[in-house]
């Protein structure tokens, strides 16, 4: 049976959220696959892996670099099986020139060029952030007005679920035919 990691570093927790929901798509086409946080999961190897899904966020203006270690080791390995990576941004909601210039960063800083890549917004997550990183967040936010969210009374998800969905789907049906997948939802 094929078996996909799908290897992610996260923050806050929406990264995590979204390689879950990865790995469910997944497991639902009948394939096996499995979310490791990179940040726990240090001896972790794609050669165990029939393809593998890199995910991280940004954060100060860069992916977490436990996801970059992860790369730049396993570089040889995600280039010679399917590989692919998604990055979690707020830029990704409305600011797709930066979100697609993190990515490029990061394919400079590691030197792997995936051949799919997911940008998927992430999510404002007031109510989790103390006092300074909320006001931080909520002036950054500020300074694009009318695309996220100053109201720090609620968390604010912009994730697009549906877009994770077909990213996940398009990639396992580069991997897998669609005769031999089974499709149980």
């Amino acid at each position: 049976m094929t078996k996909i990691l799908i290897a992610y570093g996260t923050t806050e927790g929406q990264t995590s959220r979204i390689a879950d929901h990865i790995a469910d798509v997944i497991r639902k086409h009948g394939v096996e696959a499995q979310a490791l946080d990179l940040k726990g999961s240090k001896d972790v190897s794609p050669a165990d892996y029939d393809a593998v899904i890199v995910g991280g966020s940004i954060h100060m203006g860069k992916h977490q670099e436990d996801v970059a270690d992860f790369v730049r080791t396993n570089r040889a390995a995600l280039e010679r099986l399917p590989s692919a990576f998604f990055s979690v941004s707020l830029a990704a909601h409305g600011d797709m020139e930066n979100a697609e210039a993190y990515v490029a960063n990061f394919e400079q800083q590691t030197g792997w060029h995936p051949t799919k890549v997911g940008l998927f917004s992430g999510a404002l997550l007031y109510r989790e952030y103390g006092l300074l990183k909320r006001w931080m967040m909520k002036r950054i936010v500020r300074d694009k007005p009318g695309i996220l969210s100053t109201d720090t009374s609620r968390d604010h998800e912009y994730t697009d679920w549906e877009q994770v969905k077909r990213f996940t789907e398009d990639f396992l049906g580069r991997l897998v035919p669609e005769d031999t997948a089974k499709t149980t939802g």
